[in-house]
Formats: C-alpha cells, sequence, structure tokens
C-alpha cells in the first residue's frame, strides 16, 4: 500500500481495429510511449472513456496484462474493475492486482440504484478480495448513485484500500466536503473543474482531455502545483472550449467519439467506438466542423505552452 497517486491521470480510450472488431495492441503501445513521453504519472484504462462495458473477460485478461507488460513500471497503470454483480466486479479486481496493476478505480454497482448498505457491501467485498488501493468513482451521470461525502468517509475509515476518490458530481464544493468528512484521510482527484477542485484540495485529476492532449493537461497541473493559479486558467480556458464545443447538442458520446478522432489528429491513431456508441464517421459533416474547431483550439494550446514556458525563464 505504498504506492501514492498524484497528478494528472489520463484515462484512456480502448484502441480497437477497423470496425471495433479486436483491441489494436499495436496503437495501444504507441499511445502509451507518447503519454510517458509527455509526463503522464499514471493511466487509468477501463474506465468509462475505456469503453469497459464493451470488452469481454479475455479481452479485459489480455488488455490488463497487455498494458501493465508494455508501461514496464514507467508511469502508474490503474484499471476499472466496476461490475453491476458483486462477485464480477471482486473478481476483475483480483485479477488486476494478478496481472501486476498498481491499483483501482471502481464505480458503485450500477443500473440497481443501490443502498448505501448496499454500496458498502459492495466495497467490502471488493477489499477482500485484493490489496490495491481503490479509487473511487462518484459519477452519478452514469450509475445512478452519488456517493455522499458521508458515504465515502465511512468507506474510508473502514477500509485500507479505499485510499482516492474520482468526484465527478457536479457539485465541486463535493471535494471539500469529502476530505473535511474523511478528517483529511480521503485524497480526491477531481473528475472536473480542475483549477476549482485542486483549491478545494485535491491532489489530482482523473482526464480524459489526456488522449488528444497530454502535453497541456500535465503542464496545468504543474502549474497549479507550482502556484501559477493564472497561468493554470489560461490552459483550462481552452480545455473547456474543447469540452463545450464537443458536448453541444451530444452529451452521451463526446468522450469516446471525439476522443478517438482528437487521438488521431494528434497523431496516435486508436481506432474508433463500439457499439452501441455513435462513430465519428455517422455524424458527417457536422463532426468534420466540429473537429476544425477542435484542431483550432489544440493549436491555439500548443502555442499557449510555449509562450508559458517563454514567460518562465524570463
Amino acid at each position: 500500500m505504498g504506492i501514492e497517486f498524484r497528478g494528472s491521470y489520463t484515462v484512456t480510450v480502448t484502441p480497437f481495429t477497423p470496425g471495433g472488431e479486436k483491441i489494436d495492441y499495436e496503437a495501444l503501445k504507441r499511445f502509451l510511449d507518447w503519454q510517458i513521453e509527455c509526463g503522464v504519472p499514471g493511466v487509468i484504462i477501463l474506465g468509462t472513456t475505456g469503453e469497459f462495458l464493451t470488452l469481454t473477460d479475455d479481452e479485459r485478461n489480455d488488455y490488463v496484462e497487455a498494458t501493465v507488460k508494455h508501461v514496464n513500471g514507467r508511469m502508474h497503470v490503474l484499471v476499472g474493475a466496476m461490475n453491476a454483480y458483486t462477485p464480477r466486479a471482486a473478481a476483475y479486481a483480483k485479477m488486476a492486482e494478478d496481472l501486476g496493476a498498481d491499483g483501482l478505480m471502481i464505480l458503485p454497482p450500477y443500473y440497481y440504484t443501490p443502498t448505501e448498505e448496499e454500496i458498502f457491501g459492495y466495497y467490502k467485498a471488493i477489499c477482500a478480495a485484493t490489496k490495491l488501493p481503490i479509487m473511487l468513482y462518484n459519477n452519478p451521470f452514469t450509475s445512478n448513485v452519488d456517493m455522499s461525502a458521508k458515504l465515502v468517509a465511512r468507506l474510508t475509515g473502514a477500509f485500507e484500500q479505499v485510499q482516492y476518490i474520482k468526484e465527478a458530481s457536479t457539485d465541486v464544493g463535493r471535494v471539500f466536503d469529502v476530505i473535511k468528512e474523511s478528517n483529511g484521510g480521503m485524497k480526491v482527484f477531481a473528475g472536473e473543474r480542475i483549477v476549482e477542485s485542486f483549491l478545494l484540495g485535491a491532489i489530482g485529476y482523473v482526464d480524459p482531455f489526456g488522449n488528444y492532449i497530454p502535453r497541456a493537461t500535465q503542464k496545468l497541473w504543474n502549474l497549479l502545483e507550482a502556484g501559477r493559479i493564472e497561468d493554470a486558467k489560461k490552459i483550462q480556458r481552452h480545455i473547456t472550449k474543447i469540452e463545450h464545443t464537443i458536448a453541444e447538442g451530444h452529451p452521451t458520446y463526446g468522450h469516446q467519439c471525439y476522443s478517438k478522432a482528437l487521438a488521431a489528429l494528434a497523431g496516435y491513431p486508436v481506432g474508433d467506438v463500439r457499439a452501441p456508441l455513435t462513430t465519428f464517421a455517422s455524424l458527417g459533416e457536422e463532426g468534420k466542423e466540429r473537429l476544425a474547431v477542435l484542431a483550432g483550439v489544440m493549436k491555439e494550446l500548443d502555442q499557449l505552452l510555449v509562450d508559458l514556458d517563454k514567460n518562465a525563464a524570463a
């Protein structure tokens, strides 16, 4: 339990061959090397952005094994191990540990809208199956469950493995509430509102934008830790433009469909999404127009990074 997670961790896409038929392991290796080159301290695979629901158990096993083997200790690898069925989630957690993962990110059981006691029992069973550090994942939009600060504090106090949380509710003040309720025991990773979450005590960021602008998101977090808050806000404003462009009119498919298109634009093609998600090609002219806007924002970000470095050196 000696590993410490901190900073901006990319929650990664899963690369697929054309049509989503298979996992593209050559694309995966190139993508992981790029993340390492950009200074990413860790990746989180098989999260929402990674389309975890579309993988078979055999694919999951092979994908985790290939990721851990290729990274080879050069950055942390956390694995999404959530499931609506408690024994299966526990088995996924044990599988990840056996394959050499550094940690886990685990959403509460989805679909059923479980009670707090059912959520507690779920994490209890998972903690009995693994010694890996666990990052809770509070995302009411996808799980239909909003874990209260009191429940998070209870889980933190009850289980040694429960050390982190990705706080992705729409209430940025929850960062402060979780830290307060847990007496500082729970370490919070922002799921959104990066600068604001940092100022409220977050120690990291679970970062979907790292799939295509990893240098910028790493720079943002480094600026925060250096106390350069206003410079960090400049990067965040560009990220907000990206987020709004993707989400406008299409709230459900953005971070899978567009993340893959933008990774390809950045020089690291990772295929497209699996059904039932909307493929980028099916967006037609609208997709092309939005991609052109996003390409412009990414170019502006590249120049901003250069300017920030020049200002720091002056």
